[in-house]
């Protein structure tokens, strides 16, 4: 196994009021709001790879699937959980999944990120 395949990273937060889609400008609902729920899905993703990243190197994001299937109202518990399932080179694939503390699932999907240097791709943004 290499250094990047099966490596995990999962968090529990809580729905608050500035979650909801309503917040978000996503729908005009008082439940998760999928722009919201996204973020979280992508900060496990960050999360899950930290650790095995060279110094100055960072990972961005290049390609999302998302099934948000079930909602979430203000209160409750969301688990969101990836898992690094491929990687090319420097393109990485992730499995990503939300559940409520009942187990029920909220949302699955995919995320690709790409590791890059974090200083050069800034520079290169700067001068676009």
């Amino acid at each position: 196994m290499d250094s990047w395949s099966g490596r995990t990273a999962e968090e529990t937060r809580t729905v608050a009021p500035g979650d909801t889609a309503r917040s978000v400008g996503s729908g005009d609902l008082p439940v998760l709001g999928t722009p919201r729920l996204l973020a979280w899905l992508e900060a496990a993703t960050v999360a899950a790879v930290a650790d095995v990243l060279e110094a100055g190197a960072t990972s961005v994001g290049t390609r999302v699937e998302l099934g948000h299937t079930a909602p979430s109202a203000v209160g409750e518990q969301v688990t969101v959980r990836a898992e690094v399932v491929g990687h090319d080179g420097r393109r990485l694939r992730f499995v990503v999944q939300a559940h409520d503390a009942a187990g029920r699932i909220l949302a699955s999907g995919t995320v690709e990120r790409v590791v890059v240097d974090a200083a050069r791709f800034v520079d290169r943004v700067g001068r676009g």
